[in-house]
């Protein structure tokens, strides 16, 4: 389990927290490679289903990062994610996957080394949960 590299899948909005994981490699801010940036139109744009998707994928975790809360560039986006996030944590602790491997996280374009403490601190608790058990059972069903 030592060696286990998580991967997670950011679903990042393109006014703030994309623009904050730009500013982070600016300005010399390191994240785990494993954490893997899709940019979004606006974080509200991310549906439940993609964020199940990505679990489905292979994704060890899902972050999803808007602009701050009540600055959103769409108004109420990053407040339509929070709901998503919190609705899919809830079905993964039903079925056992556990939603701590779904996070939501807001931050402004300027805050490169938010988004990369953010992503590292997410990337060590899901390194520290283990493989998404997902994944587990498909590699196991393959085999």
């Amino acid at each position: 389990m030592i060696d286990f590299q998580p991967v997670i899948v950011a679903f990042a909005c393109s006014y703030c927290a994309y623009t904050a994981a730009d500013m982070a490699g600016v300005q010399g801010f390191a994240y785990p490679e494993g954490v893997k940036i899709v940019q979004v139109p606006c974080s509200g744009k991310v549906d439940s289903l993609h964020i199940l998707r990505a679990l489905q994928k292979g994704a060890d975790g899902v972050m999803v990062a808007g602009c701050l809360e009540g600055d959103c560039h769409f108004r109420n986006g990053n407040r339509r994610a929070a709901q998503r996030v919190r609705y899919v944590q809830a079905l993964l602790e039903d079925v056992g996957i556990g939603g701590q491997r779904v996070l939501m996280a807001n931050m402004s374009a300027g805050q490169g080394a938010v988004f990369a403490a953010t992503a590292s601190h997410f990337w060590e608790t899901i390194r520290a949960l283990g493989q998404n058990p997902a994944k587990l059972a498909a590699s196991r069903a393959a085999a």
